[in-house]
């Protein structure tokens, strides 16, 4: 059973950059066609997916985020970061890291729990 594990700072201050850390157990994150997903929930709102990296390491970002977006992995740990720079309090939300085989529309096989973000001054 594939397990993830989401770590990192729970406050951040507005036009910081928010890292979040996603540790997998259970599989390896260069298993092939698995793609693994940030995704994350605004209080009172629906998932937003934020990006993924793939299996062979290729990179894909939502639109909306692109220019704030950075996912990379450390295949050594068997994790995959997230970095949102220049947040805002509309950034606050839970933050989830999950696996499938796709990125965006893909259904996901395996979920980390997820970590609250709040984006306080």
């Amino acid at each position: 059973q594939v397990q993830l594990q989401e770590s990192g700072p729970g406050l951040v201050k507005p036009s910081q950059t928010l890292s979040l850390t996603c540790t997998v157990s259970g599989g390896s994150i260069t298993a092939n066609y698995y793609y693994w997903s940030w995704i994350r929930q605004p209080p009172g709102k629906g998932l937003e997916w934020m990006g993924a990296i793939g299996f062979g390491g290729k990179l894909y970002y939502s639109p909306s985020l692109k220019s704030r977006t950075s996912i990379s992995r450390d295949m050594s740990k068997n994790q995959f970061t997230l970095r949102l720079s220049s947040v805002t309090p509309e950034d606050t939300g839970v933050y989830y890291c999950a696996t499938g085989t796709g990125t965006e529309w893909s259904p996901y096989f395996f979920w980390g729990q997820g970590t609250q973000v709040t984006v306080y001054a």
